[in-house]
């Protein structure tokens, strides 16, 4: 999923200077699911700094262009993958769309809002990518609007064996800019955890449900 190593680690040290992605792992957070985490990720921060913002911008550009090269329109995933395909888009020269969770409840009913053209390729853009269902979903959408989806890309992945066999079963490839693996590795390396809390980061990226009860 990750195809340059060493935009990866920039990406994941960028997330920790913003504080987009915070590791607690003895004052854990609680998910809306009722998770106990360690992590907090909220990649809309990085759209507050324009260095961070550009070099994710140029990152999912190239990584776009060398693996499936120039689409035809791009799709945000809404809220969190909007402004970013907005600004890929924008970098490529391309239409962009955008997804809803659901279908509007009035008006056209619209769950993919913009112009677009059956047949087309599109990549989807998301920001965090956890268990991949909500993307999954974006992707079906299009899919049933007569596009065809090369790939979703984001910014982030924690990496979960649930998202890796739901994209494997929906055939469609997934890539990231960088991930919980990179992102800790880092945070262990300029001393913001200990070698006891990677062990105990690293076990609830393995069993996140059962983690800390």
């Amino acid at each position: 999923m990750i195809t340059d190593i060493d935009n990866a680690t920039k990406i994941a040290e960028f997330l920790l200077q913003i504080k987009a992605v915070k590791l607690q792992p003895n004052d854990p957070f609680t998910w809306s699911s009722g998770w106990k985490s360690p992590i907090y990720c909220d990649n809309r921060k990085t759209l507050s700094y324009p260095n961070v913002r550009t070099f994710i911008r140029q990152s999912f550009s190239q990584l776009i262009l060398n693996e499936y090269g120039k689409p035809d329109v791009i799709a945000g995933v809404a809220t969190g993958g909007i402004a970013h395909g907005v600004l890929v888009a924008q970098e490529l020269g391309i239409p962009f769309v955008y997804v809803r969770s659901s279908a509007k409840k009035h008006g056209l009913g619209n769950q993919i809002e913009g112009d677009f053209h059956k047949g087309h390729n599109v990549v989807v853009i998301e920001d965090l990518i956890s268990t991949g269902g909500s993307s999954l979903e974006a992707v079906e959408a299009l899919r049933e609007g007569g596009l065809n989806v090369k790939a979703v890309v984001a910014i982030f992945s924690y990496g979960f064996d649930e998202s890796k066999n739901r994209f494997k079963n929906a055939k469609c490839p997934l890539k990231v800019l960088s991930n919980y693996d990179i992102l800790i590795e880092r945070s262990l390396e300029n001393g913001a955890i200990s070698n006891e809390d990677l062990v105990s980061l690293k076990e609830w990226r393995n069993v996140p449900d059962q983690w800390g009860k």
